[in-house]
């Protein structure tokens, strides 16, 4: 069973669990990916063309949008992150990022500091925000 970090465990003698590589397609070997200090990696819905309001009314893909602040799922938090966990969905301004691709799939770094607001289901218990 693989984990996140792309490796998989594989049980020895001793009852002890050892890191065993994953491979791709090509046999290449892939290596774990660490997060480091406030940076997130997230994944961006990638919804290019047109798309449609929640009144209904169709915006075409060359409609010019001002600064509109976009949803991203997290996918990789580093070791210094404190307001958000993996599968949270984060509210940041697409222009303050980096892309990067991990194994053919695009994907954002942020910094902790860029992100505007975090939606989960675990915040539901502090009774305090806004409901989306």
């Amino acid at each position: 069973m693989g984990d996140a970090n792309g490796t998989t465990a594989e049980s020895t003698e001793a009852g002890t669990a050892k890191a065993v590589p994953v491979r791709d397609q090509r046999g290449r070997e892939r290596l774990p990916i660490k997060m480091l200090n406030d940076r997130i990696l997230v994944d961006m819905d990638r919804q290019e063309g047109e798309r449609r309001s929640t009144g209904g009314i169709l915006i075409p893909a060359t409609a010019q949008v001002g600064k509109r602040l976009a949803w991203a799922e997290v996918i990789a938090v580093g070791p210094n992150v404190r307001a958000m966990e993996l599968g949270d969905h984060v509210l940041f301004n697409p222009e303050d990022r980096y892309e990067v691709e991990v194994g053919g799939d695009d994907y954002l770094i942020l910094r902790e500091r860029d992100i505007h607001a975090v939606a989960a289901t675990r915040l539901e218990e502090s009774g305090a925000g806004l409901y989306l």
